[in-house]
């Protein structure tokens, strides 16, 4: 078990796992934490998971680790590495069973003094026209073939049946489509699991909120986002559904032999994995591919009907209730990107679990209005707790293969939460502290109750600190709609 003592320490808020740890470590551990963080990270075995990682083939650099990382499947949520492009392995436990869970945030001009006595309606009408809940689908039904077609497409699938505008797509990650997407590598179980959940939040950490714009760090970045100081914003935080689930199911199973076909010796067989450019690689790039963009396409119309709701709640009563997108941006993703490793340009698959994108100012990939300030980082608090919106930066791209954290990480399990808290109390508490609740069950709001977190504060300082991330705006939740 790794401990504290084991760490060295590079700075205020990053430390190292040396290579010298452990024998089969080809790349060190770099961790992104404050001295009070760290005291969390030993509850679990996050660390050890990322030694572990560290085996895996192809690697360079070394494995990131942020400030809300817990424990996971093979890779610590939280966790990034980066393998050689083509030669080195894929692994779908660096990537997750919520392939592209992401958050998206919408902006709106709609003041707090405006919308404030709207909000137990908006709370009533997102509940109603945005679908949530273990197994509950959305408005639509699609054949297997639109399935198909949502898969390739992502984004403009949504854009296309009129679910979408052009700067929607524009202020995706990637446009909201992702490169290399192959149907054909996807079980007919995870073409039938995604026919009726497009449009749907689903249950666990998923949810929709309505937050304040309760302080704006960096006035030039927020007005480029469309962000203001006492405003109304909305966030989705949801992914690929049963889809994306079923086709890490089935790529985990199906890779235990490539494992062994090529001769991979791991110290943790849930890190199975396959070289990129083998044929079991290149099968789950396509299949990975395909669910992300069915996330995409799933955040996009729900974003269509939560335009709707606040439509029906607001057209008439307030001058402007359009919202608009401010980006959006995956969490739980494989990508092929361009990278300074030893001051080489060298092209990796950066493998972020529970890690979100976070590419500084002058990028080709980022927006033209995103450009000279870095992209959005979105991340979500809890349900009583602040979220913040943040920017990439350079440091970034030299550090942590423009990666930062994600949200708050967990701290306790949801079991352990379900035990330790009722629902009915944190209902009650929350409503107490202006904060209006949608939950499709007590239990399942127990498990996601703040205490079951780390402070989302706190994690923020340090990624701002360690000069990975810069502050733009605080969020404040009104309004949180559950499964």
């Amino acid at each position: 078990m790794v401990s504290i003592a084991d760490l060295k320490r590079i700075s205020s808020y990053e430390w190292e796992i040396p290579v010298s740890y452990r024998a089969d470590m080809r790349v060190p551990v770099r961790i992104f934490a404050s001295e009070t963080l760290l005291k969390d990270v030993t509850r679990d075995k996050s660390l050890e998971q990322a030694v572990n990682v560290c085996a895996l083939p192809g690697l360079v650099g070394s494995v990131k680790v942020m400030p809300d990382m817990h424990q996971g499947y093979g890779f610590p949520i939280g966790g990034v590495a980066a393998t050689r492009y083509p030669e080195g392995v894929i692994s779908p436990g660096g990537i997750g069973y919520d392939i592209n869970c992401g958050v998206r945030l919408l902006g709106s001009r709609i003041s707090y003094q405006e919308g404030k006595s709207y909000l137990e309606e908006l709370a009533t009408a997102l509940n109603q026209f945005c679908p949530s809940g273990v197994g509950i689908g959305g408005h639509h039904r699609l054949t297997s073939r639109d399935v198909e077609d949502v898969c390739r497409k992502g984004s403009r699938w949504a854009k296309e049946n009129g679910f979408a505008t052009d700067q929607d797509l524009r202020r995706t990650e990637d446009g909201g489509q992702l490169q290399g997407a192959d149907p054909r590598f996807l079980s007919p179980r995870a073409l039938k699991r995604g026919m009726g959940q497009v449009g749907s939040l689903g249950a666990g950490n998923h949810f929709i909120e309505i937050d304040l714009v309760s302080k704006v760090f960096d006035q030039k970045a927020a007005r480029a986002m469309g962000l203001y100081e006492g405003d109304l914003a909305l966030q989705i935080h949801c992914g690929s559904r049963g889809l994306g689930h079923q086709v890490c199911s089935d790529y985990v199973k199906s890779l235990q032999s490539a494992v062994i076909k090529y001769g991979i010796e791991l110290p943790d067989r849930e890190l199975v994995c396959a070289p990129m450019d083998s044929p079991e690689g290149e099968a789950y790039l396509a299949a990975m591919a395909c669910a992300a963009n069915y996330a995409f396409a799933n955040r996009q119309v729900l974003s269509h009907y939560a335009r709707e709701a606040f439509e029906s709640v607001l057209a008439g009563r307030v001058k402007d209730w359009h919202l608009h997108l401010v980006y959006d941006v995956a969490h739980n993703i494989g990508k092929i990107e361009t990278h300074q490793i030893d001051g080489n340009s060298m092209e990796v698959c950066v493998h972020r679990k529970g890690a979100t994108r976070a590419f500084g100012p002058g990028l080709e990939e980022l927006p033209s209005e995103y450009k000279k300030i870095g992209q959005p980082v979105l991340v979500p608090g809890s349900m009583g707790t602040s979220s913040w919106v943040l920017r990439g930066t350079s440091e970034a791209m030299a550090r942590s293969f423009g990666s930062s954290c994600h949200g708050a990480g967990r701290v306790m399990s949801r079991t352990q939460a379900k035990k330790t808290i009722r629902g009915e109390d944190l209902l009650k508490a929350l409503k107490k502290d202006g904060i209006t609740i949608r939950a499709g069950s007590m239990a399942g709001l127990a498990e996601e109750a703040p205490a079951a977190y780390k402070d989302v504060d706190e994690v923020v300082e340090t990624v701002t600190r360690a000069g990975i991330t810069a502050k733009v705006a605080q969020l404040k939740p009104l309004v949180v709609i559950k499964g």
